[in-house]
């Protein structure tokens, strides 16, 4: 299975896929998610789901942002099924990771979207100048924000959004996460069907990249500390790969 680009996406097309997730990643590693998110990607691939990646550059503007990913997700799946690569309905999931999960939530409130349901893992709204360290050094009179800014973000959601089922996630080890905070509205919203776990990890767990360990010819003490080591590093992220599979097919095996 390779990794495609379709109408600025990467995509990831398995033999038969049961349903169709887009993804959008963290603000600073959303440039090349097939590369900075590819272990996550390519296993929810694996269990026969195709994946769009939306790449992003990030601005203030992250109500434009949302409106060109779902321009550009639209544009691929319009390809897609112009392939004949998607026939007959398929279930669309969001899953976002920290400032993807913010795009995705002003997707699904600002636009008619139609999705089975969304995946938010350490959802991330702060400040423009607590995200960004350089506008701390600008004049205290320059007024510079995202769009919109947190407080908007909220009142949005709370108003408009219209995704019913969604599955949040937070790490037990992520000092900047706030999925409490949109835990509270989407359950006084949807009640039991926006879900909150917490996994251990930090907020880079979903980022696990591939580590090479090639044992000699004869397996010795090095090679068991090496995989030992491998298996460490991986073990977060399985959790998360397993918890995501799960409530993706909640009748097959993770």
């Amino acid at each position: 299975m390779n990794w495609k680009e379709i109408a600025g996406n990467s995509v990831l097309v398995p033999h038969k896929p049961i349903g169709v997730i887009h993804f959008l990643g963290g603000a600073f590693v959303a440039t090349a998610p097939q590369v900075t998110y590819r272990l996550l990607l390519e296993y929810l691939a694996e269990k026969g789901f195709l994946v769009v990646a939306t790449p992003f550059i990030n601005t203030l503007d992250h109500r434009a942002i949302a409106e060109n990913a779902l321009l550009n997700f639209e544009r691929a799946l319009v390809r897609l099924e112009d392939r004949g690569i998607i026939n007959g309905y398929l279930p669309i999931y969001g899953l976002g990771h920290s400032m993807g999960c913010k795009l995705h939530l002003l997707i699904g409130s600002m636009h008619p979207v139609e999705r089975a349901g969304n995946i938010l893992i350490s959802f991330n709204n702060y400040a423009a100048k607590e995200a960004i360290p350089l506008l701390e050094q600008l004049n205290s009179t320059i007024n510079v924000e995202f769009t919109p800014s947190p407080s908007e973000t909220n009142s949005i959601v709370q108003e408009h959004y219209r995704i019913r089922r969604n599955l949040l996630i937070r790490f037990s080890n992520d000092t900047i996460d706030q999925s409490n905070i949109l835990t509270k509205i989407l359950q006084s919203r949807f009640g039991e069907m926006a879900i909150a776990k917490t996994l251990t990890g930090n907020h880079l767990t979903p980022l696990g990249q591939d580590i090479k360990w090639n044992p000699g010819k004869e397996f010795n003490p090095i090679d068991a500390v090496g995989q030992w080591f491998k298996q460490e590093v991986y073990r977060d992220l399985n959790q998360l790969k397993r918890t995501l599979a799960l409530w993706l097919s909640p009748l097959s095996p993770p």
